[in-house]
């Protein structure tokens, strides 16, 4: 099996794809439509996504302007993709992340975990 990847996101957005069957948003405010693919993280990297995208590092919870929405991790199958996945930097020669380039059906969602906020577990 390929390494689980991870994908940072509103709960409420996730319960929107479980009614239509996949999930199309790319990166906070962003659909794959926009962007082309949709953003993932591998373990290593997700606290630093989670910092960069909604000021909330290491399991810190909702930063600013992330309103009241719940933020969950998606674990994805890519074994279950029917999309390709490419590793691509974010900057040129920087550290590569993993991008899929299609939507992801929900069952290539194997587990959903919260995202703490702020003051609800360690740092």
């Amino acid at each position: 099996m390929a390494e689980l990847l991870l994908h940072l996101t509103e709960g409420p957005l996730w319960e929107a794809a479980r009614g239509i069957g996949t999930f199309e948003m790319s990166t906070r405010g962003r659909t794959l439509h926009e962007e082309g693919f949709i953003h993932c993280s591998l373990p290593h990297q997700l606290a630093g996504v989670a910092e960069m995208l909604y000021g909330t590092g290491s399991g810190a919870g909702n930063g600013a302007g992330s309103g009241d929405a719940e933020l969950v991790v998606l674990v994805i199958d890519p074994d279950r993709l029917t999309a390709p996945v490419r590793y691509e930097p974010a900057a040129p020669g920087g550290e590569e992340f993993p991008h899929i380039c299609g939507p992801v059906p929900v069952d290539a969602v194997v587990e959903v975990r919260p995202w703490p906020r702020k003051g609800d577990g360690p740092a």
